[in-house]
């Protein structure tokens, strides 16, 4: 029997008018903004604090993952679909799509099997516009600040060889990774070395993802430090007055984009930071949004717990004021056996030799969980392939950790395979037992916010700064920007900043090379490793396996 693509899935579906959806959470159809019959923008009047209070927020993240991803958006969406079965109101708020990933090699980002939100094309393609309206506003200050160099009379005196702003664009593309700009001529601006950095990765993905109005995005995007003059003054993004045609490019995108999961529940969908490079969590807006209008909002942050997750405990909730009420930590059979010591090839190949070995990886992630307070569930993303004595073992691991842990079907069998996983979710939640804490005090030392993370959530024995990160750590304090949260730059592919190491390395150190100062989203960016905010394309990119015919019917995105 053939199975069907996740867009042949898709396609599939009757999809109900969004003013349906929209009814689910008691909206109106005159508070939509509509864009077509299936998506809309809400208005954030609808935000009500005191109702977020009383609702429960659920954060979905994983083990370490395989290059491939272990489905932390196909459990999200599942688990929504399972807690409405069991008759709760819940809704699902992820992230939107990367043009660069959709087209390099994920290939689509909007769940899989029967746990998607549709429509699925437009969802992986261009949406509603905000990764564009993103790309323009970061743009604009790029153009703003070349234009102020280039003046007489207005200069702020910024020093070209000083400037921390770069050009963004929404693709995989290492070509652009550093470049010359400004050649052909006095009348062309003023020579100087460049770059690019992928949508996702902009400091203004940040701020809109961590703003909770208008206003505040308006003044953190005021506060971008773009560069220094010549005698090592900061320059900020207000000081050449950007931050209000900014935010007009930004008007529309700041608003939530309600969609639908296949089941006909609804989905929010707002922002796409990269949580290796940056936070890896929806917008603030759009979370919010959600506990508003609903009981239950299942959230996911990117990656595994050492990344998104703790970027959305330490960060997000800082900002927002958020709690959580419990952590489904995403686990798959293919990833212990990675971790287990398989290859690619072999990801397939039933070992449970393989999975014990592979344990400690997911062992890390749970102790993790319980730092910040929070014991979580374990749900075992089920795939075709997987053996009952490595599912078995799992379980058992995971109840002497005291942890439970539940195979969720969302995949296969979207809400009707997510149940037992949506009631175990529901128990823990109800059992009051978790109490959620930062894991480090922000007015602490930046030395010691990065050592914290790298030695409770890493597992380092320590933190080795580099001569271009002691320098960066001395302007971070000569400027007052050390009480920042911390946003670790660092490989999804491990524990270390060394992606071969697997599972759970130990006796290893974290290397900082350098701290970027992110002002506007208000963190600092110790970058590890050879992270890199401009990704390329591999060597068979998704594309060319995507096809459009006569009709405008798409396939091969999936």
């Amino acid at each position: 029997m053939s199975v069907k693509s996740d867009i042949e899935i898709a396609q599939a579906v009757e999809m109900s008018h969004i003013r349906d959806i929209a009814s689910k959470l008691n909206i109106q159809e005159d508070d939509l903004e509509l864009y077509g019959k299936y998506k809309a923008k809400l208005p954030l009047g609808l935000i009500n604090e005191d109702k977020i209070k009383n609702n429960k927020l659920i954060l979905v993240t994983a083990l370490t993952p395989t290059p491939a991803g272990e489905g932390k958006t196909t459990v999200s969406i599942g688990l929504t679909e399972g807690l409405n079965k069991i008759g709760k109101q819940a809704t699902v708020v992820l992230r939107e799509p990367s043009l660069g990933p959709v087209f390099g090699i994920k290939g689509g980002a909007a769940g899989g099997g029967f746990s998607q939100v549709v429509p699925m094309e437009d969802i992986n393609l261009h949406f509603t516009g905000d990764f564009s309206a993103v790309e323009k506003a970061n743009n604009l200050l790029a153009a703003l600040i070349d234009n102020n160099i280039q003046s007489k009379t207005r200069s702020v005196g910024l020093d070209p060889r000083n400037i921390l702003w770069k050009r963004v664009m929404d693709m995989n593309d290492r070509s652009l990774r550093d470049i010359t700009i400004g050649l052909g001529g006095t009348g062309n601006g003023i020579p100087r070395q460049d770059g690019f950095n992928i949508t996702p990765a902009s400091e203004i993905m940040a701020i809109l993802c961590l703003s909770n109005n208008l206003e505040e995005l308006k003044e953190k995007m005021g506060n971008i430090l773009v560069g220094f003059t010549a005698n090592r003054e900061p320059i900020y993004a207000k000081d050449i007055n950007a931050q209000n045609a900014m935010a007009i490019l930004l008007k529309d995108a700041i608003k939530p984009n309600l969609v639908q999961t296949l089941e006909g529940n609804p989905a929010i969908i707002h922002g796409g930071p990269f949580a290796n490079i940056a936070q890896g969590t929806n917008t603030i807006i759009a979370t919010k949004m959600g506990l508003s209008t609903s009981d239950y909002v299942v959230t996911e942050a990117g990656f595994g717990s050492d990344l998104g997750a703790e970027k959305f405990l330490d960060i997000k909730c800082g900002y927002a004021g958020l709690k959580p009420d419990t952590i489904v930590l995403v686990a798959t059979i293919r990833a212990l056996r990675h971790h287990g010591g398989a290859q690619k090839e072999e990801y397939g190949d039933a070992s449970l030799e393989r999975v014990k070995a592979g344990f400690p990886n997911l062992e890390k992630h749970i102790e993790n969980a319980i730092q910040f307070g929070i014991k979580p569930v374990v749900a075992i993303n089920h795939r075709i392939g997987d053996a009952q004595d490595e599912i078995d073992f799992i379980i058992e691991a995971c109840e002497k950790l005291g942890v439970k842990a539940v195979v969720s079907k969302g995949w296969a069998e979207g809400g009707n395979g997510t149940q037992e996983l949506a009631a175990a979710v529901v128990a823990n939640v109800e059992s009051g037992s978790n109490d959620f804490k930062a894991l480090y005090d922000w007015n602490d030392s930046v030395e010691n916010k990065i050592e914290t993370i790298c030695k409770k959530v890493y597992g380092a024995d320590g933190v080795d700064f580099q001569g271009k990160a002691l320098v960066d750590l001395r302007r971070i304090y000569r400027i007052g920007l050390d009480k920042l949260p911390i946003c670790m730059a660092k490989t999804q592919k491990s524990f270390s900043d060394d992606e071969t190491k697997r599972a759970r390395p130990n006796n290893f150190r974290i290397t900082v090379r350098e701290i970027e100062i992110a002002a506007g989203a208000g963190f600092l960016i110790p970058i590890t490793g050879a992270m890199m905010r401009m990704p390329g394309l591999p060597t068979v990119p998704a594309s060319e396996n995507m096809s459009i015919d006569e009709n405008g019917k798409i396939s091969g995105l999936s």
